[in-house]
């Protein structure tokens, strides 16, 4: 565990402008303790090459060893944990990126061990249908135990981490922002769940504004926490893009689920899918398939409410959302017995109807 003296370092280093995550790693490899790199401002012997001027006198001011301090007090006071990045409790996959945080802020009593870890991220004006592949996916995914991380924003974001949560999932919320907020505040309802079920990390102090550029920090911590990144739904532009290419810059996975071409909400995955930047998602067991997951426990597959032979034999063969054509090919069921079959499912609340002729299990 990180001495307190050395977090106070750490800390007042994050405060100086210019120094980021990779010059501050630098710096603490060059010196091999935070505290020496302050003491040794005087003959600058050891200090790498870029750091400029304003830095070296930044080494100097008190101010900064002083909002360092009033810092740690806030993290004690409000129990959040700071996990510095040569701990054996620092995130594994987010520790292979040379950008991740040198510390990163956790409330929640989660641990990040070996895990499937797998982030979803997706345009915040999500459709009902990427609602629903969220919901179908949590649910699919259960026998592996993943744990799912997303950046707690309206739409597919805050859909994820619902999905997880109702299925009994660990799920990890990445702020972009300190603790001392939350953003979205219709979102703070979520806070005591997830930090039940998960944790919500952030590498912001109490005192950073909330910024278009912290979003843009934030997402190279959502690509970095999971070996896998999946895109829901996202326009031609947008931040679960940016979370794309970070996640390809780190040589990890990169899913997409396809969608209508006339819906804006799907140009954006459409376009990694036809770029090769990432690869095709059909259903939720795809991801287990391509990444090896095995399964951890093994859940009841059958319903508790008593279902006819024909509701039993569909129930089954139903498998994450399904064109109903589909379904009735899988469950030898012809298309007009189907429908009838469907609708005495959904009243037993075990289906649920998707638009365009889709159904899932709830």
């Amino acid at each position: 565990m990180l001495p307190e003296s050395d977090l106070l370092y750490i800390l007042a280093l994050q405060k100086i402008p210019g120094l980021g995550s990779v010059t501050i790693k630098k710096l603490i490899e060059t010196y091999g303790d935070p505290r020496a790199i302050f003491e040794d401002n005087r003959s600058h012997q050891k200090l790498i090459k870029g750091i400029n001027k304003g830095v070296l006198n930044a080494l100097d001011d008190d101010s900064i060893l002083k909002a360092a301090s009033s810092e740690i007090e806030f993290l004690k006071s409000n129990q959040i944990s700071p996990l510095y990045y040569k701990d054996k409790n620092y995130p594994f996959y987010l520790k292979q990126c040379i950008d991740g945080p040198v510390i990163l802020f956790k409330t929640g009593n989660f641990s990040f061990q070996q895990r499937n870890y797998l982030s979803i991220v997706g345009t915040r004006k999500c459709t009902e249908m990427g609602k629903s592949f969220c919901e179908a996916l949590a649910y699919e995914l259960k026998p592996y135990n993943p744990v799912i991380v997303s950046g707690f924003a309206y739409g597919i974001d805050i859909s994820a981490h619902e999905a997880a949560l109702k299925n009994n999932l660990d799920t990890i919320a990445c702020f972009a922002h300190g603790f001392k907020e939350v953003y979205p505040k219709a979102h703070k309802k979520y806070v005591n769940k997830i930090e039940s079920q998960g944790a919500i990390v952030s590498e912001f102090w109490s005192t950073s504004e909330l910024t278009r550029e912290n979003f843009l920090k934030r997402n190279r911590i959502i690509a970095g926490l999971s070996p896998a990144t999946l895109i829901v739904e996202s326009a031609v532009k947008g931040g679960s893009l940016v979370t794309a290419d970070i996640a390809n810059s780190y040589n990890r996975e990169v899913f997409a689920v396809p969608g209508n071409p006339y819906q804006i909400q799907s140009v954006g995955c459409n376009d990694l899918i036809k770029t090769q930047k990432a690869q095709l998602i059909s259903s939720p067991l795809d991801i287990p398939y391509l990444l090896n997951w095995k399964i951890e426990k093994e859940l009841q597959s059958e319903p508790q409410t008593e279902l006819t032979n024909e509701e039993e034999q569909v129930f089954l063969n139903l498998k994450g959302i399904m064109d109903i054509e589909e379904l009735a090919f899988k469950a030898d069921i012809p298309i007009y017995k189907l429908s009838s079959i469907l609708l005495s499912l959904e009243l037993k609340k075990l289906v649920k109807p998707i638009p365009g002729r889709k159904v899932r299990k709830i």
